[in-house]
């Protein structure tokens, strides 16, 4: 049987909007940074009072604009604009889900120049960088990760909180690996008091780590073990290890290897829980998440967005008696669980 793809008319503007598509990204990048989702929310919805707003030639604002509203990010009717209902709620300033701050690390000119010659990254079969690639101790845009991608993972965290039950108030001892921002630990210690938190990370990335363990109120119990998840001792007795947006970075050998460094650091029944982006077997759905392997395959030697049967088979191989997989929309990402075996 045909495909719908087989089926469709040959449709040459499919390539040029293909070809045109970084335009897409620095359209919503400018307009971010000229806070213009936020003016029109205060009621700036025509080009005249927006432009003033945001310091702009009025010109460029309404080119601006109109191309938002092709893309879906604006409304337009009777030569006035307003938000959609994704803009408003993350792309206005005032909004407490507001995500802006993303486009500072996404957009980051050392991460956009790695897909300038992608044809050569796909003959060598990953990014041309260092040994320690995107997740070596000198690179900064760890930090810069840590602060502007925050507001993009407290809902995960909150949701992988309440999934874990942890306002059940047990006793539990937390492992946070590569915690950046540390909010996966933060959000446990937040809703377990009983619940201490150790996080691992670079030095200079852990300090955003211990400004939001502060500002959450939660700083005596989330403690700080500085240095390469690979490396430092985590020591054991951990109920529960976090491992967020970080096994897709390496590939199986890698993960295998710290996998089974988490396994001994665990108690017996113990629980880790991974964070991914996670395709389907066909490996081209959702488009999301499966599409996220191109990312790991410009910034990463080895990196990939695994299926669940990989994860699971890496989790098994490590020595875990059996793994779940949890859905956690309306994030393109998902839950691994994954448990030791109760002595």
């Amino acid at each position: 049987m045909a495909t719908q793809a087989q089926t469709q008319q040959p449709d040459p503007a499919a390539i040029f909007d293909a070809l045109n598509a970084y335009q897409r990204s620095a359209a919503l990048k400018a307009a971010i940074e000229l806070d213009l989702f936020t003016g029109i929310g205060e009621g700036n919805t025509d080009v005249e009072s927006l432009a003033k707003r945001c310091d702009a030639a009025a010109r460029g604002i309404r080119i601006l604009c109109d191309y938002l509203t092709i893309q879906d990010f604006l409304v337009k009717q009777d030569h006035r604009y307003s938000l959609t209902p994704t803009s408003g709620a993350f792309l206005d300033r005032r909004s407490p889900r507001y995500l802006g701050t993303i486009a500072r690390f996404l957009n980051l000119p050392a991460l956009v120049e790695r897909f300038q010659d992608l044809a050569t990254v796909v003959r060598a079969g990953g990014a041309l960088m260092s040994e320690d690639g995107s997740s070596g101790e000198a690179n900064a845009d760890w930090v810069e990760f840590a602060r502007s991608m925050a507001p993009m993972q407290a809902f995960p965290a909150e949701r992988i909180a309440g999934l874990l039950a942890a306002d059940s108030g047990q006793p539990w001892k937390v492992l946070d690996i590569a915690a950046g921002h540390g909010l996966f630990g933060i959000a446990i210690a937040r809703h377990n008091p009983n619940a201490e938190v150790a996080a691992v990370d670079w030095p200079q990335v852990l300090e955003v780590a211990r400004e939001n363990a502060e500002k959450a109120g939660v700083a005596g119990r989330h403690h700080l073990i500085q240095g390469s998840a690979f490396e430092v001792d985590f020591g054991t007795g951990y109920d529960l290890v976090l491992l967020t947006n970080f096994l897709h970075h390496f590939d199986p050998q890698t993960n295998g290897k710290l996998l089974r460094k988490v396994h001994h650091a665990l108690k017996p029944g113990g629980r880790v829980v991974a964070l991914e982006f996670v395709p389907n077997e066909d490996r081209v759905s959702p488009a999301t998440a499966a599409a996220f392997s191109l990312i790991m395959l410009g910034n990463t030697r080895a990196g990939d967005a695994y299926t669940f049967a990989e994860l699971e088979g890496m989790f098994g191989n490590a020595g875990f008696a059996r793994s779940e997989l949890h859905a956690l929309p309306p994030t393109p990402q998902s839950v691994v669980i994954s448990y030791k075996q109760d002595a």
